[in-house]
């Protein structure tokens, strides 16, 4: 009564699959810290011999691997906030990214604050580029596109560095894009974007009236992402 009618070969053959196949399972997988340390090797080899050149292009060499080492660890990318909480309902990347915005404002506003009490031409004013139609058309194709392909540049950079093959194929044609649309230009901006106002909002709010209207519209995206969150939360547990 209550003993097994299983054959002890049977048996003996079953434990035996099952420790080899936990066995493979438990394999020790590879250090790749000697990897690591040649890639560190080599970084710090190539751009000693950049420096040669240019100490700019090493600044820029060192800035850039460190750069992608962080978005690589942290995961952050500009797609993922914006289309998170519409698939997770999470919004931990879009509230670092705002956050992000923030800090560079201010960063931003310190400077171009700085010139102006100085007296100095303004830096980067060649950037306030117009704004009109052209620009929401502009930002909705790329936000599709981004979408679609997995990845902005930043993300698309990123996966390339980790192997995936789609992100290469998005590369690639990004970069086919991008020489397309910088041949035609001009032709787009002579007809579409010149047209446009270009805004400064110091010159609408004053200086610090700019800042703290920038730095109010952030606030309020930010908790609004933040209640979005844990709306989701909760519809997903009840």
């Amino acid at each position: 009564m209550g003993e097994s009618t299983e054959p002890a070969g049977t048996a003996a053959s079953s434990s035996s699959i099952r420790r080899s196949g936990s066995s493979r399972s438990r394999k020790k997988k590879k250090s790749q810290i000697p990897l690591g340390l040649l890639a560190g090797i080599a970084i710090i080899a190539i751009g000693l011999g950049i420096m040669r050149e240019s100490g700019t292009l090493a600044f820029f060499w060192f800035t850039g691997i460190a750069f992608g080492f962080i978005l690589q660890k942290a995961r952050f990318c500009f797609t993922a906030s914006l289309r998170d909480p519409f698939l997770t309902g999470g919004t931990s990347l879009t509230k670092a990214v705002l956050t992000a915005f923030a800090v560079t404002s201010l960063g931003f506003w310190a400077i171009l604050y700085g010139a102006h009490q100085a007296g100095l031409p303004l830096p980067a004013q060649g950037f306030v580029a117009p704004i009109g139609v052209s620009t929401a058309v502009g930002a909705t194709m790329f936000g599709i596109g981004m979408v679609i392909a997995g990845g902005c540049a930043s993300g698309t950079l990123m996966r390339v560095g980790e192997g995936f093959l789609m992100q290469t194929l998005s590369l690639v044609f990004f970069v086919v894009g991008s020489l397309l649309g910088a041949a035609s230009f001009g032709w787009w901006e002579l007809n579409f974007i010149a047209t446009s106002p270009r805004v400064f909002l110091p010159d609408v709010f004053g200086w610090f009236g700019a800042i703290a209207v920038q730095l109010l519209i952030i606030a309020f995206l930010w908790i609004a992402a933040d209640k979005y969150a844990k709306a989701k939360q909760r519809a997903g547990t009840h």
